[in-house]
């Protein structure tokens, strides 16, 4: 309404798309509901912060974040994960500061100095991701957590689904229910996998229905 009384011959709908994708804008909660959706509410940041809009810094400061989360990373690594190109020029100012290993095709991998880097038989114990976690976003090659033989097994369309890391890599599906936690693994589980997995599954329960009767189950996950 706002913007038709600058432009009243403009169509009001392409008029909210404009704002919504030209204004840096913040969604506002109470968005998040637990279990239920809730009306999207937008503002925009400046409001949201209180403070006026501040020109963009170099990027280096958010290169350093990504790699403390992500890392050992490539390069285009972090543009996959960020959605920008030409990221090189500051991985290149950064390079006295960072460790620089490569993997087995090559490609340079930037980390963290005081990283952690565990070794490779170090325990990885099963873990329940949400929809578009960035853990399986965050990589361009995503390789490194799901198997190749399990690519594309995680979405239909543009919906992602809940998954299941096991041993550190993609193994299965979960979705909650009603009355139960249903994991539907992608191959058979040993039994001290399966074991590890309920366990798993329960403290999430825990967390996210404390004090119900929730079940761990194994089943198909009903596809949304």
């Amino acid at each position: 309404e706002a913007l038709l009384a600058e432009w009243p011959d403009a169509d009001p709908f392409a008029l909210s798309v404009a704002a919504r994708c030209t204004l840096p804008l913040v969604q506002v909660t109470p968005r998040g509901l637990w279990g239920r959706s809730g009306q999207v509410a937008l503002t925009t940041a400046e409001h949201w912060l209180g403070r006026p809009a501040e020109p963009a810094p170099a990027p280096d400061a958010t290169v350093l974040r990504y790699l403390a989360a992500f890392g050992p990373a490539s390069v285009k690594d972090m543009q996959t994960w960020a959605g920008l190109t030409r990221l090189r020029e500051a991985f290149e100012r950064l390079r006295p500061e960072l460790l620089v290993f490569r993997d087995e095709n090559g490609v340079e991998l930037f980390d963290l100095p005081d990283a952690s880097r565990p070794d490779a038989d170090v325990p990885a114990p099963p873990r329940f991701l949400p929809e578009f976690d960035n853990l399986l976003l965050s990589h361009a090659d995503r390789s490194r957590v799901v198997p190749a033989d399990l690519k594309g097994r995680t979405w239909q369309g543009n919906q992602a689904y809940c998954t299941l890391l096991v041993d550190g890599f993609l193994a299965g599906l979960w979705r909650l229910e009603e009355s139960a936690l249903v994991v539907e693994p992608f191959g058979r589980l040993t039994k001290g996998r399966r074991a590890e997995v309920v366990a798993e599954g329960e403290r999430t329960l825990a967390v996210m229905h404390p004090g119900e009767g929730h079940d761990v189950r194994f089943g198909t996950v009903a596809r949304p």
